[in-house]
């Protein structure tokens, strides 16, 4: 095994949000970030529609439905297959194309949305500027799912990472939302350039 990847494995057994989510049944340890994210703003209430873009393996699914208390909906889209988690909808097909807007918008049946999700990041290349060109393709999309489907009101949470394009997509945030925080959860690893936009009460 290579040196990197083995030193990796040795941190990831011993990284203690990983213990936890094995202990208490999540399906990542990046259902920690979630959880402090939504109890700094009291975003997920039971009877709210929320929509996690990017969700496998499901696990700030997982989070917010319990959240939730089960009076709601959640719905998780992902390229890739999600196991099937007690009181969301799942759907597999990329959320930029026509036919799975479709499927999500069945779901909805007219309702619009209270909360998207995003805790989507590119498969790493190793060369910056193509990494971050990645997530912040990524991002926008978020951002652009939530301007057409978030309520007035509403709100998004999404991924971001140090860089270039991060602040100019942070304000386009604010030309959306009337308040913005930026977060770095303590489930994030300090060496990580993560941290994660929080926009509250969408306009219009």
């Amino acid at each position: 095994m290579p040196k990197r990847k083995k030193n990796w494995m040795q941190e990831h057994v011993s990284d203690p949000f990983v213990k936890r989510a094995n202990t208490e049944g999540w399906r990542s340890r990046a259902s920690f970030k979630l959880i402090e994210l939504l109890e700094k703003d009291e975003l997920a209430q039971p009877g709210m529609v929320v929509v996690d873009l990017g969700a496998a393996p499901g696990g700030w699914s997982q989070v917010v439905s319990k959240q939730m208390q089960g009076d709601g909906l959640v719905v998780a889209v992902d390229l890739l297959e999600i196991r099937e988690l007690p009181l969301v909808k799942v759907i597999c097909g990329d959320f930029g194309e026509q036919k799975t807007l479709d499927a999500i918008e069945a779901e909805l049946t007219n309702r619009g949305v209270d909360l998207v999700i995003s805790d989507m990041a590119p498969n790493i290349t190793g060369v910056k500027s193509v990494d971050q060109s990645r997530w912040l393709n990524l991002a926008e999309l978020a951002l652009d799912f939530a301007q057409n489907y978030v309520r007035r009101g509403g709100s998004i949470v999404v991924k971001c990472f140090e860089g270039e394009g991060s602040q100019e997509f942070c304000n386009s945030v604010r030309s959306v939302f009337r308040k913005v925080h930026r977060r770095k959860p303590q489930a994030s690893r300090d060496r990580s350039s993560e941290f994660f936009i929080v926009g509250l009460n969408k306009i219009g």
